[in-house]
């Protein structure tokens, strides 16, 4: 993608911002600029939602059948156009290509391809009758305009989660990305063009105030985030004016518990991993590990000796473990931290920016941690992981749901019994055993708190892109 080719895409066509204002891209990987996006206004994003809204009533009257066809070849095109696909990706993040095109990518298509199947088996109940003389039934439909807003952490993947329930129900599509990440956006969009109705799926770039035009504009009926609490707290209660529908997916703090009798060694290697996977910048990245007092100094001492030897480095760079941060906020969000730490806390791995170009952090480990600090409380999304111990399991359970946040969760144990009644008492989302951070496109993605409401994937993230009609006849 040419550096200054991001065109916003209203009503099937690419188009600058109205204004002709532009907004700079960063490559964080060397903290240069790379190219430009457009920076849109309230003009650009009513153009967007009039387009969508008069889109809706022809994309919301097709088959099942045709909405799967679409959104299998959106998945096909982007299958086939892995490598400018990765290009934008890796120009606005700077993660490592590989693990973007052997990890994400293929999870991404997936996604397109779960919901085209899923958008001819939506669930209904039978016709009957409940009273004398009369049949009622019910209909599911699609909910309008969806005005969707994603993250910079998985530009594309977060896009697509958002993009293909909303379609596969027959629903309309005005995506805003992130300031910082739109190319991937961008080009998918142009990709879909080619298989969608002109209106169906539009992108506006832009920043925070393009977000706020797009949530007030009267076209949208439902609105889609993934973002940070306060992010989410400031669009519900925008949306709360016109009473449209939310659907937020906000900032994670990951408990996992180690148990004595859990597997260390698998856990070491497992976590060592996940948790500064994406440079930590994943809601559901394992954040807050909480260990049995008898194995604490074992996992401790190994643990930080693998986060001790994970490597950050540049996209093509032969031996990289996790890119950077995402732009210089983020990366001095998380140094804040670090330098705030109380004097009880102890950096026993990492804890400093790496001496280069970019926003590079090393992987670091915080021990002595209590449970009121900040570093506990707050979600740090960064490279950075504490460790704080536990007596029992009632104590690992409380500690693990005093936070805000309940996204998701691990408890590691060899005891069958144990792992069932972490399951039903963490107060998350998602609850993993002996393993952490895996999706599937069938099971659904979503928290509780402040981490908000609703469920990505599954088809109870299709179900929210619906609103049910009863029938009487």
């Amino acid at each position: 993608m040419a550096d200054t080719d991001r065109p916003n895409h209203i009503g099937g066509k690419e188009a600058p911002a109205a204004s002709g204002a532009t907004l700079p891209l960063i490559d964080p990987a060397t903290g240069r600029a790379h190219g430009t996006a457009p920076l849109s206004g309230p003009e650009d994003v009513d153009a967007a939602c009039r387009a969508a809204e008069e889109a809706f009533e022809g994309w919301s009257s097709t088959t099942p059948g045709h909405r799967q066809t679409a959104l299998l070849r959106i998945a096909d095109a982007l299958e086939r156009a892995a490598g400018p696909v990765a290009d934008a990706e890796v120009a606005d993040t700077g993660k490592p290509r590989a693990l973007f095109l052997g990890d994400e990518l293929p999870a991404i298509v997936d996604v397109l391809r779960y919901f085209a199947g899923a958008a001819r088996n939506l669930p209904g109940a039978a016709a009957a009758e409940y009273t004398p003389g009369r049949t009622s039934m019910l209909r599911r439909e699609p909910v309008g305009v969806c005005a969707q807003i994603t993250p910079w952490n998985y530009p594309l993947m977060m896009a697509v989660w958002k993009i293909a329930p909303a379609l596969a129900a027959g629903n309309t599509v005005v995506l805003k990305p992130s300031d910082t990440t739109p190319s991937s956006a961008v080009l998918l969009a142009r990709l879909a063009a080619e298989h969608l109705p002109p209106g169906v799926l539009n992108v506006v770039c832009g920043d925070r105030d393009t977000g706020r035009a797009l949530v007030a504009h009267p076209d949208v009926r439902l609105v889609a985030v993934t973002g940070s609490v306060r992010a989410g707290q400031e669009i519900a209660a925008a949306a709360a004016a016109d009473l449209k529908r939310l659907h937020l997916e906000l900032g994670g703090n990951a408990p996992v518990l180690i148990h004595a009798d859990a597997d260390l060694d698998d856990a070491v290697e497992q976590l060592s991993s996940l948790s500064f996977y994406n440079a930590g910048q994943d809601c559901t990245a394992a954040t807050r590990i909480l260990v049995d007092r008898r194995v604490h100094d074992s996992f401790l001492a190994r643990f930080t000796e693998r986060a001790a030897h994970r490597r950050p480095g540049a996209p093509d760079e032969e031996r990289t473990d996790f890119g950077p941060l995402a732009n210089a906020a983020q990366l001095a969000s998380v140094r804040s931290l670090l330098e705030h730490l109380p004097g009880h806390a102890e950096i026993v791995a990492g804890g400093t920016a790496v001496d280069r170009p970019g926003y590079f952090h090393h992987a670091t480990v915080v021990a002595g941690v209590r449970q009121e600090d900040e570093i506990v409380q707050r979600e740090v999304f960064g490279p950075v992981v504490t460790v704080q111990p536990f007596t029992d399991e009632a104590e690992a359970v409380r500690l693990a749901n005093g936070v805000p946040q309940g996204l998701a969760a691990s408890v590691w144990t060899r005891d069958h019994d144990r792992a069932m009644r972490a399951s039903r008492s963490l107060r998350t989302g998602i609850v993993w055993v002996n393993t952490h951070g895996t999706t599937v496109s069938e099971m659904p993605h979503g928290g509780v708190g402040h981490s908000g409401y609703g469920s990505d994937l599954s088809l109870a993230g299709l179900l929210d892109y619906t609103q049910v009609k009863h029938v009487m006849l």
